[in-house]
């Protein structure tokens, strides 16, 4: 884990909301030197803190009109069957984001396609033929609540440089 402080979160906080902000627009945010949170900004992309940037799109104006949770139950269990279904499920670019669960369900899919005739297609054509699946069930989406939700890094950032809770001692 990394070493972070309360300058550390709130530049994270600032980046989360706005991962286009310059670092003067950041320094007047965190209260630091724009060469500071430059730095910063450097150590927490290197450490792997931050991970990547990245634009979030309008799945309505792309007409991806349909999002949709899949649940896909496996049949039996082994490595190479993992490998196997993790394999297709990354290949697949209207899967949006796949999970591993415990309990009765293997797999958690969020997908986004354009119509219900492509939510078919990908059920029908795609997952249910696959070897080592038994069930898949279908959820559609009436009404997105909250998206791209920020990580729950800290509610209440420190001004001052302090350590932040979670961090090494």
């Amino acid at each position: 884990m990394a070493d972070l402080d309360g300058f550390d979160l709130a530049l994270l906080a600032a980046l989360q909301e706005d991962g286009r902000l310059t670092n003067q627009e950041l320094a007047e945010r965190v209260n630091l030197s724009a060469s500071q949170c430059s730095r910063r900004r450097l150590r927490l992309e290197a450490e792997r803190v931050i991970s990547g940037y990245r634009a979030v799109l309008s799945a309505r104006a792309l007409d991806l009109q349909i999002a949709a949770f899949i649940q896909v139950t496996l049949a039996a269990h082994s490595r190479d069957i993992a490998e196997a279904v993790t394999a297709l499920l990354r290949e697949r670019p209207e899967i949006l984001e796949a999970y591993a669960l415990t309990g009765d369900t293997d797999y958690l899919l969020r997908v986004a396609v354009r119509d219900l005739e492509a939510l078919s297609r990908l059920v029908n054509d795609v997952l249910l033929p696959h070897p080592a699946v038994a069930r898949v069930q279908s959820r559609i989406v009436l009404e997105r609540l909250k998206e791209h939700g920020p990580l729950p890094i800290a509610q209440d950032l420190p001004r001052d440089g302090r350590k932040a809770a979670f961090a090494k001692t």
